[in-house]
């Protein structure tokens, strides 16, 4: 059984009444049931979310040892988190950066990731499938479709 790790970063704990013109309706509760639900059997999940950054580095380099795979949506910290980016690069699993909107169609300061050069691929603009195409590239990566 492969252990996928699927971390998400700050503010994401409100998805489904933050802005849901940008980032849709669906909480995060909705996205991890529906995630668990496209992948039966063979993947076991391990979803967290904080608005702590300091937490959230600890569970990357925590992922690196106890999950075959990563997928992270940081939030805000995309931009401008180096302890991030510096963790995620220490990781030796294949990992995926996830965001709901199109940050390359947003604001300028949103437009830069200054965790993209520490992971294998980044997805955006998506929405929630996002998530099922970030976990089939880890799988892919590890050799299970």
């Amino acid at each position: 059984m492969k252990r996928i790790s699927v971390l998400n970063g700050v503010n994401l704990g409100a998805l489904g009444t933050r802005r849901p013109e940008v980032y849709g309706s669906r909480t995060l509760a909705d996205i991890e049931e529906w995630i668990s639900a496209e992948f039966p059997g063979g993947v076991e999940f391990d979803f967290r979310q904080t608005d702590y950054e300091g937490e959230m580095v600890g569970w990357v380099r925590e992922a690196g040892r106890s999950s075959d795979g990563l997928v992270i949506n940081p939030g805000a910290w995309t931009h401008y988190s180096y302890a991030l980016h510096d963790a995620l690069e220490a990781v030796e699993v294949p990992k995926v950066e996830a965001h709901l909107s199109n940050i390359h169609a947003r604001e300028e300061w949103r437009r830069h990731s200054v965790v993209s050069p520490a992971v294998d691929a980044t997805v955006v603009g998506m929405g929630v499938f996002g998530y099922k195409v970030a976990v089939s590239y880890v799988l892919e990566r590890l050799g299970r479709v």
